[in-house]
């Protein structure tokens, strides 16, 4: 995944398809700028797809979805946005996001930093 040239060089990540998982058949990810595992003072990129599908989780970090096609719900702290197309959302460090979109979206997700590497927790996966 991680093709990094050189620490304080150019990094380059080859592009990869998203990919669902047997748990999540409605969901896929790859990473596009990975995390590091140790944690990272930077940010991670992901590309994510949700068809007639919702997840929630819980980060340490910021995580900020832009929405690249389609309709995605966000709801954290009691409030919920729809959020398309050019449109950007952002769920506070430490909240819990709970992301839906009842047809399809596809969005580029920006965590981060988190340089004490704090796990996330993945709380739910669930078909619409």
């Amino acid at each position: 995944m991680d093709d990094r040239v050189g620490r304080r060089g150019p990094r380059v990540w080859t592009r990869e398809q998203p990919e669902p998982s047997p748990a999540r058949p409605r969901m896929r990810t790859r990473w596009i700028i990975a995390p590091d595992p140790d944690g990272w003072s930077d940010v991670a990129l992901s590309e994510w797809e949700l068809e007639r599908a919702g997840w929630t989780d819980r980060h340490p970090h910021t995580e900020t979805n832009i929405v690249l096609a389609g309709e995605l719900h966000v709801e954290c702290e009691g409030t919920t946005v729809v959020v398309g197309e050019g449109q950007t959302v952002q769920v506070p460090g430490g909240s819990t996001g709970r992301y839906w979109a009842p047809s399809y979206a596809r969005m580029l997700a920006v965590y981060g930093p988190n340089p004490d590497a704090e796990d996330t927790e993945a709380t739910e996966y669930w078909e619409i």
